[in-house]
This record gives structure tokens, C-alpha cells and sequence, in this order.
């Protein structure tokens, strides 16, 4: 594998299997994968113009939630006075990321560590180190939290990715508990009522198993995320008219760094682990 020079003025780069499967990603942008191409198909929605637009939040591709996934229902820090509240979804996915190519793995890498940006926020010392497992029909992904701090330190982590879609009315869910949670609303509702208008927009929230699953009958392939517990939360959004759907593993669910449920608390000078992977798989 190599990585090479995509776009020098959007400081993009291209991660190559082979001529047929690669990503782009974009390390000034949260260290965001922009492109993944699998068999010679785009996997991942990717709007391009709004990326463009350095004063609007990037729609597509991987974005990186962290320290915490969803907002937080305060104004204030719950950090002390003295510091800034946390944007939605946290800081990650707004900073320029360290990045390599590992050979020993043959794997990209990110680092994303704390700076004078990050201390605005958060009042920790850490490293979040993410590789990146390119494979023909597979992109893992293994998170490496480190806590340098001398206390505990509270996180959330998340992805969010971007899938593209032929059309809504040919997407087919599974691998999905009976209720969910309508995170517009913060009401339990019929997981398959609310799947029913993914025309319309949802952002829903389910409890899974550690695998959640789509098949789309338009591009007659399947795509499974697994992400075993502690990030076996899936969230599933959707923005019409953009022909994409998110299906998002996610550690804790919204104002968990405040309320505690779920929130991981890292010990002083240690690990936390985290595991995605996404498959493709082609049907007739």
C-alpha cells in the first residue's frame, strides 16, 4: 500500500490497495475519510461542495466524535468556568490530525493528541490513535484511547459515517431491536415505524447487538457495521433529498459525559479500546 498526494489545496491524500480500492481522506479536516472506493464502487456519500465551504460542518464521508457524540444540553462547561462549553459531537472532527503510513501493519494511521485548542474544552492530556485497515471489501477500524492525565478521564467516542444510496424506497434494514429511541423527540418508539420514514428524515438511536446491517436493492449490496460493546450503540440518521444514509456506532448516547449513563471513564495512564469494522457483500 502507499499513500500519495490526492489534492494539494484541499490537503487531501489517497490510500491505495489497488487501483480498484482506496480511500482519500483529509487530515486537516478531523482527520476525515472523504472517499472510499470498494471493487471500483463509491461506498461512502461524500458531499463535495459543502466541504469546500470551510464555514459550514462537513456532510459525508467518516467524521470522528469525540470527546463526545451528540450535545450536551448546557450552555456551560461541565468542566468548570473557566472553560469553553463542548460543541455538538466535540472537537475531533474540526482539527488538523497527525497522520502515517504504518508499514509494520501496512495500515493508515491517525493521532490526534491534546493541544492549546483542545484545553479550551477539555481539561485533559490524551492521544486518540485510530488505524486504518484497508481491505477488498472490508475498512477496519481500531481505536486506541490513551489517558496521560493523573485522574480519570470521561469520554464518548464515535463514528459517523456517510453511505451512499440508489434510492430510500430500496433500503432494507437489519440486525435492529424492537424499540428504539426517536432522538428528535427523546421518545421509545417501533424501530420499524420510525425505519418507515427514512424518506422523510429520522435520527434514531437503537441499543444493538454490536452488528447492524442495510441491504440496498437499487445497488444490490449489503453493508454491515460490527462494533462490539462498549460501541455497540447504532444511530441512524437520514437527510433527504441527499441520497445517503449514517449508521453510526457510537460508545454513549447524547449528555452522557453530564448524566453518566454509559459514559467510559478512562483511569489515569490507560486504555481504551474500540473495534468497527464495515463489509461489503455484493447479491443477486
Amino acid at each position: 500500500m502507499e499513500i500519495n498526494l490526492d489534492n494539494k489545496s484541499e490537503d487531501t491524500y489517497i490510500f491505495y490497495l489497488d487501483k480498484k480500492n482506496y480511500i482519500k481522506f483529509c487530515p486537516k479536516r478531523g482527520g476525515l475519510i472523504t472517499d472510499w472506493v470498494c471493487d471500483s464502487e463509491p461506498i461512502l456519500y461524500f458531499d463535495k461542495n459543502r466541504f469546500l465551504d470551510k464555514t459550514k460542518s462537513v456532510r459525508g464521508g467518516i467524521p470522528i466524535l469525540f470527546p463526545i457524540c451528540g450535545n450536551l444540553n448546557t450552555n456551560e462547561s461541565i468542566f468548570g468556568k473557566d472553560l469553553e462549553s463542548l460543541p455538538q459531537h466535540g472537537f475531533a472532527r474540526n482539527l488538523r490530525w497527525e497522520y502515517e503510513h504504518n508499514k509494520n501493519r501496512d495500515c493508515l494511521t491517525f493521532l490526534l493528541e491534546e493541544n492549546l485548542t483542545t484545553k479550551k474544552y477539555y481539561p485533559y492530556e490524551f492521544a486518540v490513535k485510530i488505524d486504518v485497515i484497508l481491505g477488498i471489501h472490508n475498512l477496519d477500524l481500531e481505536i486506541t484511547i490513551k489517558n496521560k492525565s493523573n485522574k480519570f478521564m470521561p469520554i464518548n467516542f464515535g463514528l459517523h459515517p456517510y453511505f451512499n444510496i440508489s434510492d430510500f424506497k430500496n433500503i432494507s434494514f437489519s440486525d435492529y431491536p424492537l424499540i428504539c429511541q426517536n432522538q428528535t423527540n427523546n421518545t421509545l418508539e417501533k424501530t420499524l415505524g420510525l425505519l418507515d420514514n427514512l424518506d422523510k428524515g429520522i435520527d434514531m438511536l437503537v441499543y444493538s447487538s454490536g452488528q447492524s446491517s442495510f441491504r440496498d436493492y437499487g445497488l444490490n449490496r449489503e453493508i454491515t457495521v460490527s462494533h462490539p460493546f462498549p460501541f455497540d450503540i447504532n444511530v441512524i440518521w437520514s437527510d433527504p433529498p441527499r441520497k445517503m444514509v449514517c449508521m453510526e456506532p457510537w460508545t454513549s448516547p447524547r449528555n452522557s459525559l453530564k448524566d453518566g449513563f454509559r459514559r467510559i471513564e478512562i483511569p489515569p495512564c490507560a486504555l481504551q479500546r474500540l473495534f468497527t469494522s464495515i463489509n461489503i457483500k455484493k447479491f443477486d
